[in-house]
Formats: structure tokens, sequence, C-alpha cells
């Protein structure tokens, strides 16, 4: 009897042990794979996002840039950066580590997990002013690019408790997604109190920490859709050689091309299946929305603290919103102009300096695509400060001064318009 039952089951244990010991193994099986990073740069992968096989390795290897961002980065054109890079041969390949629902916390958790690969490195850095309202990034959002690879990850690494430990700790059991984990929450809160975890939990979380990251070596790379076909038939529309003019003009025929169905310079397509249905109901939809006051400012303090810590030197491009649309919606216009005031101040009184601010350039024809997506000549515009900043050497390296005081719920609540002019350029 005994032989017949193991006959039957053995197998069965046989080969749960083996991938118990596959998964708890801290053999690393990722190998150098170009191929695969190339098909991860353009994919904006949420397996990529959350993971840490494919972009570690990719950004280690030194031959791709970082951009961070959000839905923009999704939008191929013939004036998207992966598109321009590629055409004239900067020598600079995009990452592109962001998608629709990406803001600062998701942005924090993978620049956090690149660690010293981005050490002393430039990236660039996209902020949405539709990330800052009221409770910062929402529950769908968060759920779907809420990594426990990365969270174990830091917490295992965690030496002694900052103030942005504390801060980001207390900032993620807000959300139910993580405070259904008992054990990954238990632990939270004894950082956001200003502990480190028990040796017990430590245990614990090398162990799940060791099997998703198997997971994520083994499973990471099988959904991956990349963009590399859009942008090597994007390249086509371009000049053969690089010229602003012949570029800004092409731009503009693009533009008027692509906007020909509504009258507030917004792609056809978008306004077609986004838009044309409800445009009524969005009349005077916006009147109430303010970007000034929101936790997304002390999120945000995340992604700055890390990449002050790893030297890295930051580009911020800051996208307008389309002009005729947040007049026909009734988004204030001086609100936003509160809003860039307060980012500004936030970024340069602690020593960020490359900045491209583009928000005054909001009535722009053919300057975004759509109602808050950088379009033909939003993404030139962009150009003309990514080109150089990744194209020359900084003579001399950023020196940054941080301030914990942006983490406080008083910074998030600071009125704009009580922040010295002077200190925001």
């Amino acid at each position: 009897m005994k032989h017949r039952l193991f006959t039957i089951f053995g197998p069965i244990a046989l080969a749960l042990l083996m991938v118990l010991a596959i998964f708890l193994s801290p053999i690393h099986f990722t190998d150098k794979n170009e191929k695969l990073w190339s098909k991860a740069s353009s994919s904006m992968s949420a397996n990529v996002i959350r993971g840490n096989a494919i972009k570690n390795g990719a950004i280690a290897s030194g031959e791709y840039v970082p951009f961070f961002g959000s839905s923009e980065l999704s939008r191929i054109d013939a004036f998207h950066p992966s598109v321009l890079a590629k055409k004239y041969q900067r020598g600079y390949t995009p990452f592109l580590l962001g998608a629709p629902g990406t803001q600062s916390l998701t942005q924090y958790m993978m620049i956090r997990s690149l660690g010293s690969e981005l050490a002393n490195k430039k990236v660039v850095f996209i902020i949405s002013p539709q990330w800052f309202v009221k409770d910062g990034v929402n529950k769908q959002y968060f759920d779907a690019y809420f990594s426990e690879i990365q969270t174990y990850q830091w917490l295992l690494s965690l030496k002694k408790i900052e103030p942005a430990d504390q801060y980001f700790a207390s900032r993620l059991t807000t959300y139910e997604k993580v405070w259904r984990r008992k054990n990954l929450f238990s632990m939270l809160k004894r950082v956001a109190n200003g502990e480190l975890p028990t040796e017990q939990q430590k245990n614990w979380a090398s162990i799940s920490y060791r099997m998703l990251n198997r997971e994520d070596e083994l499973f990471s790379p099988l959904d991956i859709i990349s963009k590399n076909q859009q942008i090597q038939k994007a390249t086509a529309e371009l000049p053969s050689t690089y010229s602003n003019d012949a570029l800004t003009q092409l731009a503009i025929e693009n533009g008027k091309q692509h906007t020909t169905n509504n009258p507030f310079d917004i792609d056809n397509q978008f306004f077609s299946k986004r838009l044309k249905k409800k445009v009524a109901s969005l009349k005077a939809s916006q009147i109430h929305f303010d970007y000034q006051y929101s936790p997304e400012y002390s999120d945000f303090q995340l992604v700055l603290n890390q990449l002050a810590k790893e030297k890295a030197e930051p580009l911020f491009i800051i996208p307008p919103v389309n002009k005729k649309w947040s007049e026909y919606t009734g988004l204030s216009l001086q609100m936003l102009q509160g809003f860039s005031k307060k980012i500004n101040y936030q970024l340069r009184q602690q020593g960020f300096t490359h900045i491209a601010d583009f928000t005054k350039d909001a009535d722009v024809p053919y300057f975004m695509s759509d109602t808050i997506h950088l379009g033909w000549l939003g993404w030139l515009s962009a150009d003309r400060y990514i080109k150089p900043f990744l194209t020359t050497t900084t003579a001399q390296k950023p020196d940054y001064q941080l301030s914990d005081s942006y983490f406080s719920p008083q910074w998030q609540e600071k009125n704009p318009a009580t922040l010295s002019a002077n200190q925001t350029k």
C-alpha cells in the first residue's frame, strides 16, 4: 500500500520540492540579454515596472537612459524621444519607465530598486500636473503598479530609519492592497513608527523576496509587447539630417493634419474615441480641480531624495495643459501657474536645476496632442532640452540640499502664493 501511494504521490511531491528549491535558490538565472532589453525598453510593461530583473540589467549596462513618466511616454509619433534618438543616432536609447497611472510612489519604488545602477547617471523625469490631485495616486492605479518585490527589497536594506522611510511606510499602509497583507503591514507599521523590522520579520521577508525575485526572473519576459516597430516606422517620417527649422515645420504640418475634427487642437482619433460623445457634459467640469494641494508633493520628495542619494542628475520636464481645452472645462490657468511655482520651488530650493517647464506654452498650437499629453511641437520643444542634456558632459556636479520639511502636511497644503518668486527661478 505504501509503495502504491509513493508511486502515485512521490513524483508530485518531488516536483513540488524541485519547484520550491528553484524559487528559494539564491542563484540568479538572468544573464545579459540585449535583445530582451531592447524589446522591454519601449514596452512600458507592468511586469518591467513592478520587477527588477529586466530594467536593472538594462540600466546597469549603460546602454539605456531611464525616462520616468506616465501615459505621455506611450504615445509614439515622429517626435517622441525614442524616435528622435534612434533616427539621429544620438548615442543613447531611452528606457521608458512609466505607463498610464504611474505616479511618484511607483517612480520612487522603481528608482530605489535600481539603487547604485543610477549612481552619477543622467535621467529624464516627466512631471504631470494632474498627478497632484487632493488624495494623490488613486487606489486603482496604485494597485496596478504596486511592487511587493521592490517593497521587500527596500525593507531588507534598512539599517536605520530615516524620515523618508517613515513617510513612505506610512503612505503605503493607507492602501488596501498593502494592509490586507498582514505580515507586510506589520513591518511597515514598525518602520512608520521609526523602528526597524524584527529579525523574525526580516527572515520572513527574505523568503518572500527570494520567491518574488525568482518569479520576476522567470516570468517577466513573457508579457512584453514592444513598441520598437512603431518607433522604427516613425523614423521614416523625419528628414535624414537633423534640422530644427525643418522639424518645426514638419511638426506644425503633422499637427494640422491630425486635428481637423474638433476646435481644441486635439488629435482626431483621441477626440473621436475619448471625447466626442461626452464633450457637451465636460463643459465647465473642471472648475474645482486644484493641483496646488496634494500628498503627491511629499510622494515626489521621495523621488528627489533617492535621486540625490545616488548623485543622479535628472532633467525634469513639466508639460502644460491644452489651453483651449482647459478654458472649455474651466480648469484654472492661475491654479496651473500656482502648481508650477510650487513644484519649481521644491526642485530649485534643493539643488535640482535642470528643469524644462512648459506650463506657459499651453496656448501654442500643436504643442499638445490631446488634453494633457505632449504632442508634435511639445516633444520637439522637450528635445531641445533632452538632446544637449544627454549628449554633453556637465561641468559642475549637482549640489543637493535636501529638506525633510517637504514630507510634511504643511508643505502639501502650502499656498504657492506665499512663496517668493525669486526662489522659484
